[in-house]
């Protein structure tokens, strides 16, 4: 079938007219232009109040990379495209902000001042501007006055008059104590003394005395001063403004901070860049705290276990309140009822899972119509499904079932209304779906095949939709809010050359792995395909990543790549292994304990069904892929060795031990206490299985996966004696690629390391 699909695109091909657009050459350097070739994704879409224009970030596909994207606006019926100046981008409406209940206005912060948005006016207006930042700003229930923090406290402000008020008193660290300390005895007595008899000294110390009572009338709230290495996460008024509840984080004292050099830079000097922990290092303290707003009295929030805390998510009245809470060994996950004045909790909901709690849409959280219940998504059924619980106890039901996935919920304004974003039909695809929030059948709304992300008009009478397919990228559609409406294109965002060439809606295809699980691939097969040829396989990066669907790849460039090596007589295969996201629970948690078991044996039996199915020589295989990618490709090339005759590791981890703590503590726990869970994970461990051929790529200023990573491997297989691999450092590159340059230098090694050790 695939075969037929392709020759028939190229027949279109043939079919152009004369002095038609000449079909684009795949190259290398063609290819990774990237974004110069297929174009900017639209991103951060909104509407103008009235719903009569989008506003949205973009860039054109000439544009040099490392610009920033502008801002663009269009009307829904696609005319009027314009790039805005600073100007207008400064009075465009806000891509992310806290609305008044009736969203008339918007407050939000930009560049550390406070801007107030007004719906009615399409305007927006500056409330501050000042030399320290203003951030997570809040309407009060009321309206008419803007909470926000700075400098580790809360302000209240009037939109009406020129007032601030503040609403708490938390102190830096080394601030000396709200009350001077006693000295000792002999130091009291001797002190009395002097002021009874000097006259001078008694009337200083009664007009001090007398401005401390008149501070402390004005301002009679405790100050709290803050810990060492402790700083305030965020901080909310609570609706009745009685309270402050306030998150706090306290970085561990024995942390140790990775420094990642830079080389090259402005300076001609290299630089330091800070950067991270490594997984299970000392951890710091996250703690929730009630704040008087009348007294200052502080009182801590107890949990048991200790956790990672949410901000309070409040019930439309105001009178009740949930908190987000995850376990700091990641495997259990709470909804708690807070009393804000006894600084209290009591569980409303509670999520387990021996591996690790995660899934898609975590954690969406919401009140539903009638404040007594709160809506969540949790995997406790195996799949990402959307539960409702009373706020009062009990047990919570479910709101959708089956085996998909939901990927988020968002309530309507009116609280009528659930929009969902969902793979439901089949992990393929992304839909926008609405059901009624007290029970009824869902209806889905958008129906162009692919991925769907759609962001509502303040009305919700239409949708701004970022939508993409196989092989065609995103682009932003305006459409009304009911199903089956026609989406009007109103971007493209390609070079006109992108669209000469017939990029394949790359089938979909299952083989069988040796547990009996069916696991689903992008098959690149060429036309005229020979048996005895050699294969590709390709491995996405981030782990819980889905790559295997129908929509506009992350790797897009690995997507036109896999196009050029098709020319070349190559087959290609990209799978959803064991680990990847859209599948559920149980393929999510498949790699606990062990990264490099399950989804590399998927690799590997993708390797044997080329083999059985397509007439793959054995003999003839390489596999390639960045990041977690690359990570699967050393452990192939050092555990498989006569799977894999080639690989190229892109940035690889190479020892998890040296990965940061919030992903790799999820599936392999901290080192210090399953150490055999890394040892049987880290390709640097298995060094000396290598027999292939090895292309290791990595940035030099990488912050995320650190060179350091590839520079211990590289003096591993040194002292292995291992002579048949090679290192090519990027030193301007982080962890993803800007320059083409880079893109393309490191794309022709890959090719040339394939074409000499995989042809004939």
């Amino acid at each position: 079938m695939e075969m037929y699909r392709f020759a028939g695109l190229l027949l279109l091909f043939l079919l152009i007219p004369a002095g038609a657009q000449k079909r684009l050459e795949l190259t290398v350097d063609t290819i990774m232009r990237g974004p110069g070739l297929a174009g900017y994704e639209p991103g951060e879409a909104r509407w103008s109040g009235d719903g009569q224009r989008i506003y949205f970030r973009w860039k054109q596909y000439t544009d040099a990379p490392t610009k920033p994207l502008d801002t663009y606006a269009v009307s829904r019926d696609g005319s009027g495209l314009k790039k805005l100046n600073e100007e207008e981008t400064l009075q465009a409406p806000p891509a992310s902000a806290e609305f008044t209940r009736d969203r008339e206005l918007s407050v939000y912060s930009r560049d550390g001042d406070l801007w107030l948005y007004n719906y009615a006016k399409d305007r927006a207006e500056r409330l501050t501007r000042t030399g320290e930042a203003e951030t997570q700003p809040r309407f009060t229930r009321d309206g008419k006055r803007v909470v926000f923090l700075r400098a580790n406290n809360l302000y209240v402000m009037p939109l009406d008059r020129p007032e601030l008020v503040q609403l708490t008193d938390i102190r830096p660290v080394g601030s000396p104590p709200p009350e001077p300390k006693k000295g000792t005895d002999s130091q009291e007595f001797i002190k009395k003394e002097e002021r009874g008899l000097l006259e001078t000294v008694r009337e200083k110390a009664e007009r001090r005395e007398e401005e401390e009572a008149r501070k402390k009338r004005e301002n009679p709230r405790k100050p709290y001063i803050l810990a060492a290495r402790q700083t305030v996460a965020w901080m909310q008024l609570t609706p009745d403004e009685k309270y402050v509840v306030a998150g706090f984080t306290e970085t561990a004292e024995r942390a140790k901070q990775a420094i990642v050099p830079n080389y090259v830079t402005e300076s001609a000097y290299p630089e330091d860049i800070q950067s991270r922990t490594a997984a299970g290092d000392t951890r710091g303290k996250s703690q929730v705290a009630a704040i008087s707003v009348e007294t200052g009295e502080l009182k801590w929030l107890e949990h048991k276990p200790e956790c990672n805390f949410g901000q309070p998510v409040w019930s439309e009245d105001g009178t009740k309140a949930v908190l987000p809470a995850r376990a700091l060994d990641n495997k259990d996950r709470w909804i708690l009822a807070l009393d804000v004045a006894a600084a209290a909790t009591r569980e409303v909901v509670h999520d387990h899972d021996d591996a690790w709690v995660g899934g898609a849409a975590s954690p969406a959280l919401g009140w539903l119509k009638d404040d007594r219940s709160v809506y969540f998504v949790s995997e406790r059924s195996g799949f990402a499904q959307l539960y409702a619980a009373p706020y009062e106890g009990g047990e919570a039901r479910a709101l959708t079932a089956g085996p998909w996935e939901v990927q988020s919920a968002q309530l309507s304004h009116d609280k009528s209304t659930l929009y969902l974003r969902t793979n439901e039909g089949g992990p393929e695809e992304q839909h926008l779906w609405a059901m009624p929030s007290e029970d009824g059948a869902r209806v889905r709304i958008t129906s162009l095949p692919g991925d769907h992300r759609a962001v509502l008009s303040r009305d919700e009478r239409w949708i701004a939709d970022i939508h993409s397919y196989t092989n065609q990228p995103y682009e932003l559609y305006a459409m009304e809010n009911r199903p089956e409406a026609e989406e009007r294109k109103l971007t493209s965002s390609p070079a006109p050359e992108f669209s000469t060439y017939p990029w394949l809606d790359t089938p979909i295809v299952h083989f069988r792995a040796r547990d009996g699980v069916e696991i689903p691939a992008h098959l690149y097969k060429p036309a005229k395909f020979r048996n005895g040829s050699p294969a590709v396989i390709f491995v996405h990066g981030a782990g819980y990543l889905q790559n295997v669907h129908r929509f506009w790849s992350n790797y897009y460039r690995e997507y036109m790549f896999h196009h050029l090596l098709m020319e070349r007589g190559y087959i290609v295969i990209d799978i959803d292994y064991r680990g990847s996201a859209g599948y559920g629970r149980d393929w999510r948690t498949a790699i606990y304990e062990h990264m490099g078991g399950k989804d590399l044996d998927d690799h590997v039996d993708a390797a044997r069904w080329l083999v059985s199915q397509h007439g793959v020589d054995p003999k003839r295989i390489g596999i390639y892929g960045g990041s977690y990618g690359g990570f699967i490709t050393l452990m192939a090339l050092f555990t498989q060795p006569d799977v894999f005759a080639a690989g190229a590791a892109l940035r690889p981890v190479t020892d998890w031990s040296h990965y940061n703590d919030s992903y790799t503590t999820n599936i392999l726990n901290a080192p210090q206490k399953d150490p055999e869970a890394y040892k049987r994970s880290s390709p640097i461990y298995f060094a000396s299985g290598l027999k292939g051929a090895l292309l290791i790529c990595h940035g030099m200023v990488d912050t995320n996966v650190f060179f350091q990573d590839s520079v211990r491997l590289a003096q591993k297989l040194i002292e292995l004696r291992k002579d048949n691999w090679e290192l090519a450092p990027y030193p301007v590159e982080d962890h993803g690629f800007i320059q083409p340059s880079s893109w393309a230098d490191e794309y022709k090694r890959i090719l040339k390391l394939f074409d000499t050790n995989l042809k004939r």
